[in-house]
């Protein structure tokens, strides 16, 4: 495969994120596999917790193996596995990281889910979310993997991992597609599975703000959808938005297929965990797109494993960002 990055300092560690995320996907697209929508009760989550232990398992391995000294900031905890009554979740999670690591035992499988157990800032981490959308991922719809490493507080490489992502622009349901990052010097998306030259993405032109569609979380739990309507309406917005699970969003914003996703908060307590938006953020700035909470401040990654210093979070092509910022100001919102 062509490699853009190649002669880059971070080359490195692009390489194995990409690694990294391309043998979680497989393990994620497999337990999804297995899922039958139609019989699984609503209270069942555990093929997502599958998958999520798993796939925290293997990135982890994989950059336990390459880069020795650095923490992760992630979310899943081994601990949890070891509950009484968890005992057939933890069996199939290590089958399922058994058809990828054979060699692989329980107890290590284990202790590469909680080399994901930092918390802690330090001057260089990566942040994983092994599965950002559960229930996109229980749907058989979109979800992701999202890994980022951060240097001094920046975001210095991204691989976003969409399994369910088709490669061309249509945001629809496909082959999966990984999208990778550095600062500074680009982003790409590349086949999740197959090798395929990497494709350059560049986030939408659109200056019209009526013109402009937005992306949603399906669950409005996660984002206040009256307040996304609101601001449709104050900018004459035709478009219906695009709804749709995890930090996919931003990729579609990224590629051009939606010109902003609204992630807005319905209290002022609530703080955003960095795994949740850290790949995608990158993803975004680097197709030309801009990325603040509501308020307009950059999201600031020296917190430790939340954003405790942001208020929601919005992400543009870049063109409407002041707009759809200015119309949060007027319709205020985020005065709690």
């Amino acid at each position: 495969m062509i490699r853009p990055w190649a002669d880059h300092s971070l080359a490195k560690e692009l390489d194995v994120a990409l690694k990294a995320v391309r043998e979680a996907g497989l393990l994620c697209r497999s337990v999804q596999s297995l899922i039958d929508p139609g019989t699984l009760k609503k209270e069942d989550k555990s093929p997502v917790t599958v998958a999520d232990f798993g796939s925290q398992a293997l990135v982890c391995r994989t950059l336990g193996e390459a880069f020795a000294d650095d923490p992760v900031i992630g979310e899943e905890d081994s601990a949890d596995l070891r509950v009484p009554g968890n005992e057939d979740t933890l069996e199939q999670m290590v089958g399922h990281v058994q058809k990828l690591r054979p060699e692989a035992r329980t107890d290590e499988i284990c202790g590469w889910i909680d080399r994901g157990g930092s918390k802690e800032y330090a001057p260089r981490f990566w942040t994983l979310d092994p599965i950002d959308g559960t229930k996109g991922f229980l749907r058989k719809m979109q979800y992701a993997i999202s890994l980022a490493l951060i240097i001094d507080g920046k975001i210095e490489v991204a691989a976003l991992g969409c399994p369910n992502l088709g490669s061309g622009l249509k945001g629809d349901r496909g082959a999966g597609t990984v999208f990778l990052a550095i600062r500074g010097v680009g982003v790409w998306q590349v086949p999740l599975v197959e090798e395929g030259a990497p494709i350059v993405v560049s986030a939408s032109r659109q200056t019209d703000t009526t013109q402009i569609r937005f992306c949603e979380s399906v669950e409005s739990a996660h984002s206040s959808h009256s307040d996304s309507a609101r601001i449709a309406e104050h900018l004459a917005i035709v478009a219906e938005p695009a709804r749709l699970d995890s930090q996919t969003k931003y990729a579609v914003v990224a590629r051009g297929e939606a010109e902003a996703y609204l992630r807005l908060p319905r209290d002022n307590k609530y703080k955003e965990k960095i795994w949740d938006h850290a790949g995608g953020v990158l993803v975004v700035l680097e197709a030309g797109g801009q990325v603040t909470d509501i308020k307009g401040r950059p999201l600031d990654f020296t917190q430790g494993y939340k954003l405790d210093n942001n208020l929601g979070v919005i992400v543009s092509n870049g063109h409407v960002h002041q707009a759809v910022l200015d119309t949060i100001v007027e319709l205020g919102i985020g005065e709690f």
